[in-house]
């Protein structure tokens, strides 16, 4: 019977192969396999023309790397090969066949690690996805207000420094790690440096820890929605049941003034009828739960478990919307802002540039952290984003394409944010530092909100604002569960392979009630507390540690062949310094800055407690603490002596398979 043999790039394979007898530089044959010895130099040219293995040889080549597969094999036990039909021996057929002598459990394993891995439709599923990832409420909010904080158009140079040399770099090394072992935040450390798999656990939690809290800005943002269907929209006046004496709307017809006490109707509105924080008395009485929230963040999750439970197929076609209806809204709003009166002050105080402010080290921390945090590695979603691309994409092109599109839509929202800003300080007739002193979700559902409550159609603004809210948060949402999501599905296929919608389910289930907190009267004091602290350091812990065991421990040399062998050529030693030396000074740069000046939290007239912070780090512990307790764990199990031990723990434990055979190398 004639076989067919298959060679689609799409079909995985993840076997677990043993490659300690082939001696140093060789390349083995273990299982009809052809493995790379994890110390070997096999290089492929990067003409795939220039790679013809014979015809009796492709049975022995065929079989590659990272998810990719000549055919799929049933081996019965009794040694005996059959093809992907199961129907003639091997030796009738010069087609790929792999052997195994493997039974029972560990064949039935082998055989799922065989089945295919899903891949995006199409190329711009993946860029929009990854732009939206990048671009979320952050960059409306933090991005303007940093700017104009640390000098105006003067940040903008430690801002452009720190994205060459630090979050970029960062940014294409998980893209590259990702595509290249097909793999998510935990598995793929068997193919690294298996004694820091605990990475991986920790960036888990970090994802579940953001999820807990920056869903319940989107469920404010939703609440703002739903509000703004009216003719006249709630907080312009000062006659509502939740406003107090001190309201004060001055963009009425009546000759009001503001006064030191003056509160507008904006604020009270958010304070006192989305947030009701005047209800609780801190963090040490946070009061009852919002059931108009809990309402509110319970559709949001509904929205999100139908967009990711299918996996990215589904998700890479959401996005399509909520990637691109930002910068619809953003384009508009900002076309309308430039016509409002006082515009050019809010530009104006947003570009002025303040050289002096480059001599303070605070600007340069806080550029770092704001490239870092607004490029986001470190949270897996990079990793399993890439792990779906096919293995010759250009992850190099998706870099810098994706990371500039994120910084200049940063630098856009700054012009839609403080012409609206200069507008306010036009009306108040106060200067633009007083009406952005607001820092955080504050900026927009205050300063704003109200801007939008006095301009003419305002009930169309105010709509088409939190929709774009809406949709900033939701892909961002969408990425940071699917790290979590092909994180465990990698690190547990026999369990959760076949289950994806039921474990998607009860992970949303889990953030849900992780948000309950933060729907409290007090929860905007639970959301600042997790912001700041929770995350922030934990995360640039995290990507410190990986930047090291990439660069150092599983070798910068190894990494540079690993990207040859997908792009045809090996990065260059720009990229190289930044690896090995100048992003991880970057990253514990920023960190022991932060650690040595912790920030002293204050929201509306509430003064965090020491005690808070205390809590913060634990928290922020609590996640990075699995890292050490890995490597002890590894160290315990691993036999030998202690110099045996951590050498096998630092050697990647599982082989990776390079693309051979008929598959070209040029790349796509």
């Amino acid at each position: 019977m004639e076989k067919k043999a298959t060679s689609n790039e799409t079909e995985p394979l993840t076997s677990k192969t043993d490659v300690s007898g082939c001696s140093k530089g060789e390349d083995c044959k273990e299982n009809g396999l052809l493995v790379r010895n994890p110390k070997s130099a096999l290089r492929l040219v990067e003409d795939g023309n220039k790679v013809h293995p014979s015809q009796g040889d492709k049975g022995e080549a065929a079989q590659i790397s990272n998810g990719y597969s000549g055919v799929q094999s049933s081996v019965p036990c009794n040694g005996e090969v059959e093809d992907a039909q199961g129907t003639a021996p091997a030796a009738t057929t010069t087609t790929t066949t792999t052997t195994s002598t493997t039974c029972g459990a560990e064949a039935q394993q082998q055989l799922m690690e065989l089945e295919d891995r899903e891949t995006w439709s199409k190329k711009i599923d993946f860029l929009l996805s990854v732009i939206g990832y990048a671009v979320d409420l952050g960059n409306v909010w933090r991005f303007p207000y940093i700017c104009y904080q640390n000098g105006g158009g003067a940040f903008l140079i430690p801002y452009t420094i720190m994205a060459l040399f630090g979050g970029i770099p960062l940014f294409y090394m998980e893209l590259a790690l990702g595509q290249y072992h097909r793999n998510g935040c935990i598995s793929i450390w068997r193919k690294i440096c298996p004694i820091f798999k605990g990475i991986g656990f920790a960036i888990c939690i970090i994802d579940l820890y953001v999820a807990s809290y920056y869903n319940t800005i989107m469920a404010w943002a939703f609440y703002y929605l739903i509000s703004s269907f009216t003719a006249e929209l709630p907080w312009t006046s000062c006659t509502n049941p939740w406003n107090t004496g001190n309201c004060t709307n001055y963009f009425s017809k009546d000759n009001v003034s503001w006064s030191l006490h003056s509160i507008s109707p904006a604020e009270e509105f958010y304070t006192r009828q989305v947030l009701q924080v005047h209800r609780s008395n801190g963090l040490d009485n946070l009061g009852g739960i919002s059931w108009q929230l809990t309402l509110c963040l319970l559709l949001i999750f509904t929205i999100v478990y139908f967009s990711i439970w299918k996996g990215v197929k589904t998700s890479g076609k959401v996005v399509w919307v909520t990637a691109t209806f930002p910068y619809i809204i953003l384009f508009i709003l900002l076309v309308r802002g430039a016509t409002l009166p006082g515009a050019w002050r809010g530009v104006l105080y947003y570009l002025k540039p303040d050289w002096q402010k480059l001599l303070a080290t605070e600007v340069w921390v806080d550029a770092a952290a704001q490239i870092f945090f607004s490029l986001g590695p470190g949270f897996g979603v990079l990793l399993a984003y890439a792990s779906y691309n096919k293995f010759h994409n250009n992850c190099y092109q998706d870099a810098l394409v994706t990371s500039t599109v994120n910084c200049l839509t940063s630098f856009v929202s700054g012009f839609v944010i403080f012409t609206v800003l200069g507008y306010m300080a036009e009306m108040r007739n106060e200067d633009v530092a007083e009406v952005a002193k607001d820092t955080g979700p504050s900026l927009l559902f205050i300063t704003y909100a109200e801007a939008i409550a006095n301009m003419p159609a305002s009930t169309f603004f105010a709509i088409i604002f939190f929709l774009m809210l809406l949709t900033l948060g939701l892909d961002s949402t969408f990425a940071g569960l699917e790290g979590v999501i092909t994180g465990v599905l990698d690190e547990f296929p026999h369990v959760w392979g076949k289950r994806r919608e039921l474990f998607v389910l009860g992970l949303t289930i889990i953030c849900f009630l992780g948000s309950l907190a933060t729907l409290t009267f007090g929860g905007a004091y639970v959301v600042k507390l997790f912001e700041e602290y929770a995350t922030g350091p934990a995360v640039l812990t995290v990507v410190f540690l990986e930047a090291v065991a990439v660069s150092w421990f599983y070798g910068i040399t190894q990494f540079c062949n690993d990207v040859k062998e997908m792009l045809g050529s090996a990065p260059g030693w720009y990229w190289r310094v930044c690896w090995v030396a100048i992003s991880p000074l970057f990253l514990l740069f920023v960190t022991c800055s932060f650690l040595s000046n912790p920030p002293e939290l204050r929201l509306f007239d509430y003064d965090y407690p020491y005690w808070t912070t205390v809590v913060g780090y634990c928290i922020g512990t609590s996640s990075v603490i699995f890292i050490p307790i890995y490597m002890v764990y590894r160290l315990v199990i691993t036999p030998g002596t202690l110099k045996e031990r951590i050498l096998k723990s630092i050697t990647p434990e599982t082989g990776t398979e390079i693309p051979f055979g008929d598959i070209r190398m040029n790349a796509v």
